[in-house]
């Protein structure tokens, strides 16, 4: 075995400074299950970017429940916290159901941000509407790629994922919907 690959197999970064997304769990931690290594690396594959993404949209929402401002404050506030609230809830399961298949699955906020696909947002202010615009494109991003995560379980027989899954997207669809309508009012 090469310098190199034993580096990797320990989670070490590639030569492109980047880890890799996913790897087969050590053995103390690799859980006995009837699905494949390749139906696990798959599975894993397709969640632990959702855990990643959920995390980034977690802390933007919360972001924006801290600096919201203006004559629908309060309505926003309790909104988005409770829509927090959510995104925080499906972390937990999503990650034990990549445990429970013999998966490893987030280590660090280092590991969240290479697999996350919802953008940080940092700017010092944002208008309550543009700040409802973001969150209900993220919320859609969400979706799509929860959909695309059910269907890779369905292709790995890991209906237990898929299900769980389709509990979440439920939560994805209400905020989508929430957000939707009170964008319809304005500011």
């Amino acid at each position: 075995m090469t310098t190199s690959s034993v580096g990797r197999a320990s989670g070490q970064p590639k030569q492109d400074g980047r880890k890799p997304a996913s790897r087969s769990a050590p053995a103390r931690l690799a859980t006995p299950t009837d699905l494949s290594p390749e139906q696990v690396r798959a599975v894993t594959e397709a969640v632990n970017p959702i855990i990643a993404d959920a995390i980034a949209l977690y802390m933007k929402t919360k972001n924006f429940h801290w600096h919201v401002s203006g004559v629908h404050f309060r309505d926003f506030h309790l909104l988005f916290d409770e829509q927090a609230d959510q995104l925080f809830a499906s972390v937990d399961p999503l990650a034990e159901r990549v445990r429970k298949l013999g998966g490893t699955t987030l280590r660090s906020v280092g590991h969240v941000a290479r697999l996350q696909t919802i953008a940080d947002d940092e700017e010092d202010y944002v208008s309550p509407a543009e700040m409802v615009r973001r969150l209900l494109a993220d919320n859609r991003h969400m979706a799509e790629r929860q959909r695309a995560a059910i269907d890779v379980c369905s292709a790995n027989h890991d209906e237990a994922t898929g299900n769980l899954l389709q509990e979440i997207i439920d939560e994805t669809e209400r905020r989508i919907w929430f957000l939707y309508e009170v964008s319809q009012g304005g500011e």
